[in-house]
């Protein structure tokens, strides 16, 4: 009877470890699943979390591949703009005047334009008055030129700003989503970027 009671409480021991072995299967099944689920574009632009899973479209503009990219810089060359919208970096609150800041510096693709904050969900006026003042300088104001926006993957900072161009009338608007960290990673080179910010910096939402 002893071997027998036994022999029950392992098999019962063996089923809920199986069961539990089970559920989490299936949990992470379910995790794998969603994170492979496509992104939906959203109606307007993304509003917070700007480093999160992005769609695989951008309505108003192409996507591109590391590959097509090189191809349209050797096809184009300087008539393509590229727009780097990396947040800059930023003197942290409280911080003493008189204490010495230095942010790391930021690379990013050769001949690039960088223009921070453009990217985010909501401009201020100040701000979207000069991104949309820096893109018709930098176009000459040909609305037909090849822009290119990025920043880093999984960033919506790039996808807003490519979206918000396009709705300025540029009609030849490209999205490059594997951004800096993909060009890298492709043995391509980087070259030390710095920002261009507005003569008196706009409040940013």
């Amino acid at each position: 009877m002893r071997l027998g009671a036994a022999a029950r409480a392992a098999g019962l021991a063996s089923g809920v470890l199986a069961s539990g072995v089970l559920t989490v299967g299936l949990l992470a099944a379910e995790a794998l699943a969603q994170s492979a689920a496509p992104v939906p574009e959203p109606p307007g632009y993304r509003l917070d979390d700007y480093r999160a899973p992005v769609p695989a479209t951008v309505s108003g503009g192409k996507v591109l591949t590391t590959e097509a990219l090189r191809d349209l810089l050797a096809r184009q060359g300087d008539r393509v703009i590229l727009v780097d919208v990396v947040p800059a970096p930023r003197r942290p609150a409280g911080m003493a005047p008189e204490s010495p800041w230095m942010p790391l510096p930021h690379a990013d693709l050769p001949g690039s334009i960088w223009l921070p904050d453009v990217g985010r969900g909501v401009l201020s006026p100040g701000l979207e008055k000069w991104f949309q003042q820096q893109l018709a300088t930098l176009s000459g104001g040909d609305k037909s030129r090849p822009l290119v926006f990025y920043c880093l993957p999984d960033c919506w900072m790039s996808w807003n700003a490519t979206k918000r161009a396009a709705s300025y009338g540029y009609t030849n608007v490209a999205w490059y989503p594997d951004g800096v960290d993909g060009w890298r990673a492709a043995g391509l080179p980087l070259a030390t970027a710095t920002a261009l910010t507005p003569p008196e910096a706009p409040g940013v939402p």
